[in-house]
């Protein structure tokens, strides 16, 4: 059962994430206003805001200031949604549904889902590049580095290469896992790096975290594929069981849905052994990865 006290956290940092999108993104309004009203409405009022809890959560373990936090959080997100809106184009899914709601060339068009996912991408750098966002500048060009690196072809760009060029093939377990350690993990393991870097951890500290955000970014993976095979569309908020539909490999279809389960259970408990020297710090990230399991279980 999830804690109350953590239950009402996720709410509040959720909130916060909202409000700060709200803020940073272009007024709907604003010329070009049909790009900026696409913006919006693909970006606000929807998903669990998984990547901005875990930076926040990061960020408090750090001590790191508030501001910094929203604006990583904002940089991750429009990140994490250009991905969504560019992976439902017809070249790539071909998805008509994300979030709740028809995708953005069904909305619109497909010229503008293209245009609205150069924006996002751009405005998280423009966000993360402010002078004077961090205390220290060497962390913020660190997070800066971090997140092109997590973004491009040696991150979520290239993931989702191999995962196009694996559908219909059978490929290795640790094929597979190569795959979503780019495609999903990677910008996951950003997050919780470019929260802990509003702060002032050392480099011990945040090697451990590191080694958390690692088996987070899998964890996630595993329980996105167990959900893709279990639950149902209005559930999910997106096709339901479009990677079978697809011929695309997944931990379910390589392992089944038991020993998917199993191997969702022994990263968490990876992630939270990665943890064990933040002692009661690293409450909230302990809680963000049984939340993550309990997607599914």
């Amino acid at each position: 059962m999830t804690d109350q006290k953590f239950t009402d956290w996720m709410a509040r940092q959720q909130a916060r994430a909202e409000q700060a999108l709200e803020a940073a993104l272009p007024a709907a309004g604003l010329g070009p206003a049909r790009l900026h009203e696409a913006m919006r409405y693909t970006t606000l009022g929807g998903g669990k805001r998984v990547r901005p809890l875990l930076a926040f959560a990061a960020a408090e373990l750090a001590g790191g200031q508030p501001a910094t936090a929203d604006a990583v959080a904002c940089a991750l997100e429009c990140i994490h949604v250009y991905s969504l809106v560019h992976d439902d184009m017809p070249c790539m899914d071909d998805d008509s549904l994300r979030r709740g709601k028809p995708t953005v060339h069904v909305q619109y068009d497909e010229a503008t889902a293209l245009l609205v996912g150069d924006a996002l991408q751009t405005l998280a750098f423009d966000l993360l590049s402010a002078p004077g966002l961090f205390e220290r500048s060497d962390r913020q060009l660190r997070a800066l580095h971090t997140l092109a690196r997590a973004s491009g072809s040696r991150g979520m760009a290239g993931g989702q290469a191999i995962d196009l060029a694996s559908v219909g093939r059978d490929i290795t377990l640790a094929e597979l896992e190569v795959m979503h350690l780019h495609k999903t993990g990677a910008l996951i393991r950003a997050a919780v790096l470019l929260g802990a870097l509003c702060g002032d951890l050392d480099e011990a500290g945040l090697d451990q975290l590191d080694h958390y955000a690692r088996s987070i970014g899998l964890l996630f993976q595993v329980v996105d594929d167990i959900l893709d095979a279990t639950a149902d569309t209005a559930t999910l908020g997106k096709t339901a069981g479009k990677d079978a539909a697809h011929n695309k490999p997944t931990y379910v279809s390589l392992l089944g849905l038991v020993e998917a389960r199993a191997l969702a259970s022994s990263l968490a408990e990876n992630a939270d052994a990665a943890l064990a020297g933040f002692g009661a710090q690293a409450q909230r990230l302990r809680e963000l990865t049984h939340y993550i399991v309990s997607r599914q279980f």
